[in-house]
């Protein structure tokens, strides 16, 4: 559950949902913008601006990238399938996108590679409200949960069910857009939603509520969440670039998870609409995916055949990936453009 909010004095939920919009119309503007030349690069995150992307701005406003002689404009995406189709297309040089659907896009002909792994743990999970009765996964029989049809984690939940022990019709499952689903669990239309808590937690916080989230990682269903993505192109002709790149972003990412307000801070200079508190929430989600489950784990960003392979499985199985698809982990993913930072490693800003 949450541990933010409810209790504080806070704007009216209808000033917040204003202020939610105004900053989704935002987000159709390009972010942190710096001219364009040979050290200029764009980054394009896996959805329009939310809190969980602090880390990225705070990256720029801090002058990690800078430090590496790199221009960053970051933009705004629309889905993670959009946003690998521009790096491949050489629209962006970046993106920041899941893990899965990047398989899939690989599946069906994309020259692309995952070379940072930022999310190293799934942000699946079902979230309600803190008030809804739903606090164990036990708890979900006969309710009602509201998920996007054509989400990965609804081609994903028979999994999920089958670890819980239950069968399809032991919980609903309704079809809402992803501008729907928040209102509707606040309206009472249905119980929780299929969700990334790293979003949707935050959301329900600015709006002066409190939530209650079941991760699918205590299911052990842990499978690698978003990374940056290049294309083939790019690490061929500009491999430098992109090492240069993952270090600014390695830096920036784990400076943000030592100082969430400061990084909420350079948030708000270019995304109005959000207080201090919840996208300091939102960054302390995200940084909770940075490390395996693996306690012995000390890389950040790396990857490994096994993960990759797992969700390899999971997309032939669950994500459309073609059963006799000829993909493996070496033409999904690289390490070579990383020098990963380590736990233990404190950050300053340059």
């Amino acid at each position: 559950m949450s541990t933010g909010s409810g209790i504080r004095m806070r704007k009216s939920a209808r000033t917040a949902a204003a202020a939610i919009v105004g900053a989704v119309l935002l987000a159709l503007l390009p972010a942190c913008s710096s001219g364009s030349g040979p050290n200029s690069m764009t980054l394009m995150m896996d959805v329009g601006y939310l809190p969980k992307h602090a880390p990225f701005f705070a990256a720029v406003e801090q002058g990690f990238f800078r430090q590496e002689g790199l221009d960053i404009t970051i933009m705004p995406g629309s889905g993670s399938t959009n946003t690998v189709t521009s790096v491949e297309s050489g629209r962006v040089d970046v993106g920041f996108a899941d893990f899965g659907t990047t398989i899939i896009a690989q599946g069906r002909g994309a020259a692309v590679k995952q070379v940072n792994l930022l999310q190293a743990r799934s942000a699946y999970a079902v979230v309600g409200l803190a008030d809804s009765g739903i606090r164990d996964w036990k708890d979900l029989r006969g309710k009602t949960l509201a998920t996007e049809g054509a989400g990965a984690m609804t081609a994903m939940w028979p999994l999920a069910l089958n670890r819980l022990g239950l069968r399809a019709g032991d919980v609903n499952l309704v079809h809402a857009s992803s501008g729907s689903k928040i209102p509707g669990l606040l309206a009472g239309q249905w119980d929780a939603n299929l969700a990334l808590y790293v979003s949707d937690e935050p959301a329900i916080d600015a709006l002066g509520r409190e939530a209650a989230v079941l991760k699918w990682s205590d299911l052990g269903i842990d499978l690698y969440g978003n990374g940056i993505v290049v294309s083939d192109e790019k690490l061929k002709n500009d491999p430098d670039q992109v090492r240069r790149f993952n270090r600014a972003m390695q830096k920036g990412f784990l400076w943000s998870c030592a100082n969430p307000e400061k990084a909420a801070g350079d948030f708000q200079k270019e995304v109005q609409g959000y207080e201090t508190d919840t996208i300091a929430l939102a960054i302390r989600a995200q940084c909770s995916l940075n490390w395996s489950a693996d306690t012995t784990a000390d890389q950040f960003g790396v990857m490994d055949d096994a993960g990759v392979q797992e969700l390899l499985d999971v997309a032939k199985e669950f994500l459309g990936l073609k059963a006799d698809s000829r993909l493996t982990p070496a033409d999904i993913y690289t390490n070579a453009y990383l020098a990963p930072l380590h736990r233990d490693e404190t950050i300053q800003a340059p």
